[in-house]
C-alpha cells in the first residue's frame, strides 16, 4: 500500500467519521450550510482517496474532476455560512450571482482533456504503487486562486466586523470561524507543494475545517437558548400539544397529548380526525365551539374517564389558531393537568367568595399574559434602536398620568373602557419601527431628509401591522384605538403632521392624548442625536406647542399632571 493510498485513506476515514460525529449531535436549528459542509468535505476527500489509489490514469483524472467541487463550491457554502452566523443578510442577488460564479468555474473543470484553459496539460501516470499527475496550469487556474482568496477575504471581513460591532454573535463562535481562514490561506497558496510526492495539502486543510465546524455546530446548540426552551416545553411531561390543519387533518402532537388522548396514536399524520370517534368528540368538538365562539382563545376543561374516581385527571384546554405570526394554518391545542385546582373548585361550590378569587385571578393572569404579549412585540422592536430605551415603558406611564387627569375632571367624560384601552394600547404606537432599516433606526446623527421620510412610513406601517395582529379580535373598541395610536401619534392639529396631514378634531383624541406623552418623552429623555432637555425647557417646548402642533383642549389637563410628570421622570435612570 502506498503513502498516497493510506494518506489519503485516513483523511477520507477521518471525515467520515466527524461526519457521524456530527449526524448524531445534528439540531434542527443549526444553519443549513453546515449540513452541506459536512456532506461535502467526505465526499471530496474519498475521491482524492479514489484519485490517488487508482490503478487506471482515466479513473484518476475524472477523480480529480470530481475533487474540483470542494474547490469551486465549497468556498461558496463556507462564505454563505459565516453570513449566516455573524447575522448578515445577503441579497438573494449577490448569493445567486456568487454560486453561479462557482459554478462557471466549475464547468471549466470540466475542460480539463479538452482545452488548455484550466489545464494546459495534464498527464496520469503510475511510478511503482504510486499515482503522479503532471499538471501545467492554464490562465483560468490563476482566475480560479483569485475567486478562491476573494471568498476567504470576504469571510474575514465579515467575521471582524461581526466581532466589532455585532452584540448578538458569540465571540467564541466567531474565533472558531476564523480559525479555517489562515488553515485555507496555507493550503491553496501551497497547492503545488507537497509533503512528499502526490501529497497534497488541501484535502487536510478540509478535514481540519471540518473538526472546526463540529465545534462551531456544538456551540450553536448551545447558544440557542430560546428554541431549546420551546423545545424543553414541548417535551414536558406536564403540557400536551396538538396540531390540527383548517381542514381537521392532524398535524401532530407530544407524548403527552398521546397519553391523555390514546386515541391519537392511532391516527395517522394527515390523517382526518374526525373519522376517530374519540378524537371528533373532544378534539373535534373543542375546534368547533372556538370556530362559533369567534374567540381569540378558547378555554376548556376535559375530564379524562377513569375506572376509579381517584385517579380521574382533569385538564384545562386552551384551544387557538397555529400561526406564524403572519398567518393562521390551522388549530393548537394545549392541554395542562388542572386536577387539582378543578377538585379544589368543587369542594369550594360554585359560588364561594374563594372561588370567585381563584376565576379572578386565572382570569388577570390570562389577561396579563395578552398584555405582556403586546409589550413583549413592542420591546422587540424598541430592542432594535438604541436610542429609544424604556421609551414605550415610560410613555405608556404618561399616558396614563395624563388620563387621570381628564377623568379627575371629567369634563371630556371619557369612559373606562376607553382610558384602559389607550393605556394598554400605547406601547404598540411604534411597531411600525420594525420595517425601518437598522441604519437609520440605530443612526446616532440627525437624519438626513431622505432618512425622514423613510422613517415617516412607521406610521403608518404601524397601524398595518396593528389591524394584523388585532383584526380577530372581539374587543373592537381596543383594536380601533390601537390603530388610531399607531397611525395619528405624529400628526399635527395645524395639519402639517404625518401622514396624512389631519387637522384639527380630524385627528382622534386617542392620538392626541399620545403625541403629547411621545413628545414630553423624547423632550426629557436622552437621544443619539441630543441630550435630555430639562423639565423647564420640555414644558416650554409642550405649551409654546399648544393649538399648532398639540390639541389646545389638552393643554389644561397637560399643566395639571406637569408636576407628577416631572416626579415620575425624575425617578427613571434610563432618561438622563
Amino acid at each position: 500500500m502506498s503513502t498516497q493510498t493510506i494518506y489519503y485513506g485516513s483523511i477520507a476515514i477521518l471525515s467520515f467519521v466527524l461526519l457521524l460525529v456530527y449526524v448524531f449531535r445534528w439540531h434542527k436549528h443549526l444553519d443549513a450550510h453546515v449540513t452541506v459542509i459536512f456532506g461535502m468535505v467526505p465526499m471530496i476527500n474519498l475521491f482524492y482517496f479514489l484519485m490517488y489509489s487508482s490503478s487506471d490514469a482515466e479513473a484518476a483524472a475524472h477523480c480529480l474532476k470530481l475533487s474540483y467541487l470542494g474547490g469551486c463550491f465549497l468556498p461558496w457554502v463556507v462564505t454563505m455560512c459565516v453570513a449566516g452566523l455573524c447575522n448578515y443578510r445577503l441579497s438573494r442577488y449577490i448569493r445567486a450571482g456568487s454560486l453561479l460564479l462557482s459554478a462557471l468555474f466549475y464547468g471549466l473543470v470540466l475542460t480539463i482533456g479538452h482545452s488548455d484553459i484550466f489545464y494546459k496539460s495534464l498527464t496520469v501516470s503510475q511510478a511503482g504503487s504510486a499515482i503522479v499527475l503532471v499538471k501545467s496550469y492554464g490562465p483560468m487556474h490563476t482566475a480560479y486562486y483569485a475567486v478562491i482568496f476573494g471568498y476567504l477575504l470576504a469571510d474575514l471581513v465579515m467575521i471582524l466586523r461581526a466581532f466589532s460591532k455585532q452584540q448578538l454573535v458569540s465571540r467564541r463562535i466567531l474565533c472558531l470561524l476564523y480559525v479555517p481562514i489562515p488553515v485555507s490561506i496555507v493550503g491553496y497558496a501551497f497547492n503545488a507543494v507537497t509533503i512528499r510526492d502526490g501529497i497534497d495539502i488541501v484535502p487536510l486543510t478540509f478535514l481540519l475545517g471540518e473538526a472546526v465546524y463540529l465545534g462551531i455546530a456544538h456551540r450553536m446548540a448551545v447558544y440557542n437558548e430560546s428554541d431549546m426552551l420551546v423545545e424543553s416545553i414541548v417535551d414536558s411531561s406536564e403540557t400536551g400539544f396538538v396540531t390540527v390543519d383548517f381542514n381537521f387533518r392532524y398535524l401532530g402532537s407530544n407524548d403527552t397529548a398521546r397519553a391523555i388522548l390514546p386515541a391519537l396514536n392511532s391516527v395517522p399524520v394527515d390523517g382526518n380526525i374526525n373519522k376517530s370517534k374519540p378524537l371528533a368528540e373532544t378534539v373535534g368538538d373543542w375546534i368547533d365551539g372556538f370556530q362559533l365562539s369567534r374567540e381569540t382563545s378558547r378555554h376548556l376543561t376535559y375530564r379524562k374517564p377513569a375506572k376509579r374516581e381517584a385517579d380521574e385527571k382533569l385538564y384545562a384546554v386552551t384551544v387557538d389558531y397555529l400561526s406564524d405570526g403572519v398567518r393562521n394554518y390551522g388549530y393548537q391545542i394545549i392541554l395542562q393537568d388542572d386536577t387539582r385546582n378543578q377538585k379544589y373548585i368543587q369542594l369550594l361550590g360554585t359560588y364561594n367568595t374563594d372561588l370567585q378569587q381563584e376565576v379572578t385571578t386565572k382570569t388577570q393572569r390570562i389577561i396579563e399574559m395578552h398584555d405582556r404579549l403586546i409589550l413583549g412585540m413592542a420591546a422587540m422592536v424598541e430592542s432594535r434602536d438604541n436610542s429609544t430605551g424604556g421609551h414605550i415603558r415610560r410613555t405608556s406611564e404618561a399616558v396614563r398620568l395624563l388620563l387621570a387627569e381628564m377623568k379627575r375632571y371629567d369634563s371630556l367624560e371619557l369612559s373606562d373602557s376607553f382610558c384602559k384601552n389607550l393605556i394598554k394600547a400605547a406601547p404598540m404606537h411604534d411597531l411600525g419601527k420594525i420595517a425601518v432599516d437598522d441604519a437609520i433606526l440605530r443612526k446616532t446623527g440627525p437624519l438626513t431628509k431622505e432618512e425622514r421620510e423613510k422613517m415617516k412610513r412607521h406610521s403608518a406601517e404601524g397601524a398595518r401591522i396593528v389591524h394584523e395582529i388585532l383584526k380577530e379580535t372581539d374587543d373592537e373598541e381596543f383594536r380601533r384605538i390601537a390603530e388610531n395610536v399607531a397611525h395619528y401619534h405624529h400628526e399635527r392639529v395645524d395639519g402639517t403632521g404625518y401622514p396624512d396631514g389631519l387637522k384639527g378634531s380630524e385627528i382622534p383624541l386617542e392620538a392626541r392624548i399620545m403625541a403629547i406623552a411621545d413628545s414630553y418623552d423624547a423632550l426629557v429623555s436622552r437621544r443619539g442625536y441630543k441630550e435630555a432637555f430639562s423639565f423647564e425647557k420640555a414644558n416650554a417646548i409642550i405649551l409654546e406647542g399648544m393649538g399648532t402642533q398639540f390639541d389646545e383642549d389638552l393643554r389644561w389637563y397637560y399643566e395639571r399632571a406637569r408636576a407628577k410628570l416631572e416626579a415620575y421622570y425624575s425617578a427613571q435612570d434610563d432618561v438622563k
